[in-house]
């Protein structure tokens, strides 16, 4: 017998889904709050939740991560208004076991059930207690730990990998990891990096070349491709790639085979594929940008990798980390903290995420030399900078309590006004990096952590000018 527990305020749907459990022979618990949820689930344990997506003192959504914190976390299965795919898509994007639409009917909750409760013995009776190899890789955040299952599936299979998530997130940590893990961990690890490769070298240095295939190619050289055989290719920022090299690239995924530039035999490649972008390719398949065709192969299993805005969970863990590596790199003892080193730390987005973290890390440890402690003052200044802009806009702007209960009246959803101070603090930081790198872009991709095309992107967003 389950345990299953409802959260959802409406009676009715309440009342319909516990008689459905009990017709199905399990326990029922129900919930109309999700305080009153989180109370329940932290007093005994459960095989299933359904949640509503809308309770009344906030999302069903936000119950995920919590949930997913347990060591050994009930599935969730979310509730949907009928017609509602942006329902369904942020219950599977937030970890979701599966979501059911409203109405309700008894044999959509009992398949529901049934398939919730046969994922949850098989994932327990194979206990995928994999002791995964994951150096580098800091953190223990709820929404990392989906991560690190599909990290164990990925390890323990040859499927073609897509690793999203914005710059500095730690895409290339996760490749390496998943070939680290695998059983091509003995072979070689080719990082291809699209964004860096200049058209018209990206061919031969993808297929390789023959000898006088071109001015200058004196000798027979492997490609990338050829130098992963028996190993892993990762192409980094694969949104990069031509339509012309989307379309080669498809055939050599399909058969394994290719020739080189100015060759007249084809060569083989026994690799598996691990793929990384910042970019949505699945906008960039509707401008006819990306073939479909290669999307579909490259993610027969996807990786999203949270920002570290959304993990600061786990910003302590990854400070200590990198600290005593770079303490170690610059042969210093371990740095300590001031008490307001970290509140600085959390209170910053980081939208260049753990890469910027660890810059502004070493450049807070050169700046204090030999002194033991390190203090906000030794961070980058621009992170100050805006933080003080900050600090001051919303004291200037804190309206009185008379005028702040008008103005809550005109106040946009929390996700969108979230999304407004983001784009205000983003086009500040640009405008500021494009100032203090002296428009050299190359300076700005170093300070930043950002890449040349992500740079460029966010300078068009924003509507940002390079030249003098």
């Amino acid at each position: 017998m389950a345990v299953i527990l409802v959260v959802d305020d409406d009676p009715l749907v309440s009342e319909s889904l516990l008689s459905a459990i009990q017709k199905l022979g399990h326990q029922g618990l129900s919930a109309t709050t999700k305080t009153r949820a989180q109370e329940l689930l932290e007093t005994a344990a459960h095989d299933i939740v359904f949640c509503d997506v809308r309770l009344p003192d906030g999302s069903g959504l936000d119950l995920l991560p919590e949930i997913q914190r347990n060591a050994n976390p009930p599935e969730v299965i979310i509730i949907t208004g009928f017609g509602d795919p942006d329902g369904a898509e942020l219950a599977i994007k937030n970890g979701a076991w599966d979501y059911v639409e409203k109405p309700l009917s008894l044999k959509g909750i009992r398949l529901a059930v049934e398939r919730a409760l046969q994922y949850r013995e098989k994932k327990q009776t194979a206990g995928r207690s994999l002791a995964l190899d994951r150096e580098g890789i800091v953190g223990k955040s709820a929404l990392l730990k989906p991560c690190f299952d599909l990290l164990a599936q990925a390890s323990g299979s040859e499927a073609n990998v897509l690793l999203s998530g914005e710059t500095g997130t730690g895409k290339e940590l996760f490749a390496r990891a998943i070939h680290r893990n695998s059983a091509r961990a003995d072979s070689h690890f080719v990082v291809v990096d699209c964004a860096a490769l200049p058209e018209t070298l990206l061919e031969s240095t993808l297929f390789g070349h023959a000898r006088g295939a071109f001015t200058g190619a004196d000798r027979a050289r492997d490609g990338l491709i050829k130098q992963a055989d028996g190993g892993t290719l990762f192409l980094d920022e694969v949104g990069e790639l031509s339509f012309s090299i989307q379309k080669a690239f498809l055939r050599v995924l399909q058969e394994r085979r290719f020739r080189p530039v100015g060759g007249s035999q084809e060569v083989q490649s026994n690799f598996r594929l691990i793929a990384a972008t910042n970019r949505n390719l699945e906008e960039m398949v509707k401008k006819v940008q990306f073939r479909e065709d290669l999307l579909f192969r490259l993610r027969t299993l996807t990786i999203e990798l949270p920002t570290l805005r959304r993990i600061k969970d786990d910003l302590r863990d990854l400070v200590i980390h990198y600290t005593a590596k770079l303490c170690d790199q610059y042969n210093l003892p371990m740095k300590g903290f001031s008490t307001d080193f970290f509140a600085v730390l959390m209170a910053y987005d980081w939208p260049g995420n753990v890469r910027e973290l660890v810059q502004s890390l070493e450049k807070a440890i050169v700046s204090a030399q030999d002194a033991p402690t390190l203090f906000p003052m030794n961070l980058p200044q621009h992170i100050r900078i805006q933080l003080a802009r900050k600090s001051v806009g919303r004291k200037a702007e804190a309206p009185a309590s008379g005028e702040r209960a008008a103005a809550m009246k005109e106040l946009s959803s929390l996700a969108a006004a979230r999304e407004a101070g983001l784009a205000e603090i983003e086009k500040e930081y640009l405008i500021r990096l494009v100032r203090e790198s002296g428009r050299d872009i190359n300076k700005a991709c170093q300070i930043s952590g950002l890449s040349r095309s992500r740079y460029y992107a966010l300078l068009k967003k924003y509507n940002i000018s390079i030249s003098r």
